[in-house]
């Protein structure tokens, strides 16, 4: 049973949040303990949707994110004849977290989605080119959906993972296309893997108070930040974009870029080594 200081703690949480986390910053560490530049504990594990052509579990603290890669044939757009297409998406739906409701996708989760998918396709992972089985008459679709499972902030950077996690797992059958019989034909036997160019890493952190940098935000701090900030690196650790939401100067960005590099120098490289 919670001690009544723990229930008043609660209480304090709830009606007053920001201070709240004022107090718990003035002695340097943060409600889940963590000290401001310190990050969670990252887990990938691949292949475990069986019905799926590629799948990804990423854990990111208590962020839960699981990507499936899902293929089909179709014909390629008239105006990019020689490529296929790669459609990224991402659920919140409302088991999830108590702040999703059931029914449509939310904006938050249309908003998430458009980001991820330009940071997929703006970073290069894999050259629509290579999706192209038969110019102007057959190409791979890939659908690589993602759901959150369970919410605790900094979900772009776990779905980011997931999805370039899922994409690393997933082969597909040989395709072939016959011009006679205007068929496409996949073999049985032989799968090929993608062939990705570049893995891309995101590092996000908060700005609060105009002057503290959080890295990796619960969920709890998210909506009491006057900043997000989220840096994508390479698998080489070298910067390909950054993306901001809300006012931060400068200096805030470039103490980001900086924090991101050092995170990927000390865990980065394991992430996508399966």
């Amino acid at each position: 049973m919670a001690s009544s200081s723990d229930l008043n703690a609660q209480i304090f949480q709830r009606l007053h949040p920001r201070a709240y986390l004022e107090r718990f910053l003035a002695e340097q560490v943060r409600p889940d303990g963590r000290e401001a530049e310190e990050w969670r504990d990252l887990f990938v594990h691949v292949g475990s949707v069986s019905t799926a052509d590629g799948s990804a579990l990423v854990r990111l603290g208590d962020t839960t994110v699981v990507c499936g890669v899902k293929a089909e044939i179709a014909e390629p757009d008239l105006e990019q004849p020689t490529e296929g297409f790669l459609v990224p998406n991402i659920d919140l739906p409302a088991m999830c977290a108590p702040r999703f409701k059931p029914g449509p996708p939310s904006e938050e989760a249309q908003v998430l989605s458009d980001r991820l998918a330009s940071t997929i396709n703006a970073t290069g992972v894999l050259p629509l080119s290579a999706l192209c089985i038969h110019p102007e008459r057959a190409a791979w679709v890939l659908y690589v959906d993602a759901t959150c499972i369970n919410y605790d902030g900094n979900a772009f950077d776990a779905a980011l993972i997931a999805m370039v996690a899922a994409l690393k797992n997933t082969t597909l059958p040989k395709a072939t296309f016959d011009e006679e019989t205007g068929r496409t034909t996949c073999s049985r036997k032989i799968r090929e893997a993608l062939p990705l160019k570049r893995l891309p890493i995101s590092y996000s952190f908060g700005i609060f108070d105009g002057s503290t940098v959080l890295a990796d935000p619960t969920a709890f701090e998210e909506p009491l930040l006057d900043a997000s900030i989220s840096i994508v690196l390479d698998e080489h650790g070298s910067l390909l974009s950054t993306g901001q939401l809300g006012i931060a100067d400068k200096d805030k960005m470039s103490a980001c870029v900086t924090a991101a590099k050092e995170r990927y120098e000390a865990r980065g490289r394991e992430i996508y080594s399966f």
